[in-house]
């Protein structure tokens, strides 16, 4: 009787379940991608994500640590050597699970396992996603303070549209006004002329006087 069984034991022992693991697990490793079953899939999943994350932490203590489990040092130096980097800004969800066509003879669901930032092809054709549409009373009140922002901002290229034409009209008005007091200088003058021409002629009338 299988009594509360907590996870897949796959058909084995405990010894021989740990070996298989760490046996894909150092396989996943080294060549980033790895052709199997999906129940062995899905326990190699939980299996290696926590040495990954330990690996983001080089110390003496952590590479020990997974080496206890990977009892492989190629697999250990290129887990903390190259994979730790590539992977160090991702806050786990290391691994992908991609599913094929059932196997020949058995039937069983057979699928790849990979390292997900190892993925050229996907990373390459990854579009940044659109904003989810929620049927929240938020998304309501953004929608009415953008609204009012663009009205704002619409009322205020108004005003300063009137402002320029009401400064290009008085520019206008003034340069119309500008010939005619050029012109009422002259007349002053002349005027001017005049007076003094009428002074000096009772001036000289007097002397001879």
């Amino acid at each position: 009787m299988r009594h509360g069984k907590k996870f897949n034991h796959l058909g084995r022992k405990s010894e021989h379940r740990n070996a298989m693991l760490a046996n894909m697990a150092s396989s996943l490793i080294l060549k980033k991608k790895i052709n199997t079953t999906l129940a062995k899939a899905k326990a190699l999943r939980v299996y290696v994500e926590p040495l990954i994350t330990k690996s983001k932490d080089d110390s003496t203590h952590s590479r020990r640590t997974v080496f206890s489990y990977l009892k492989d040092k190629e697999a250990v130096a290129e887990l903390f050597r190259d994979v730790a980097i590539k992977i160090g800004n991702r806050p786990g969800g290391y691994t992908r699970i991609l599913r094929t066509v059932n196997r020949l003879g058995d039937n069983a669901e057979m699928c790849f396992i990979e390292l997900v930032d190892y993925n050229e092809n996907m990373l390459a054709a990854k579009v940044p996603s659109k904003a989810k549409s929620t049927r929240r009373r938020g998304a309501k009140k953004k929608k009415a303070t953008d609204a009012t922002e663009e009205n704002v901002e619409q009322k205020a290229i108004a005003q300063e549209n009137i402002s320029e034409t009401e400064q290009t009209s008085e520019v206008k008005e003034q340069k119309k006004e500008a010939p005619k007091k050029k012109s009422k200088t002259p007349k002053a003058e002349n005027t001017t002329k005049k007076e003094k021409t009428d002074n000096n002629t009772e001036e000289s009338t007097e002397k001879e006087e």
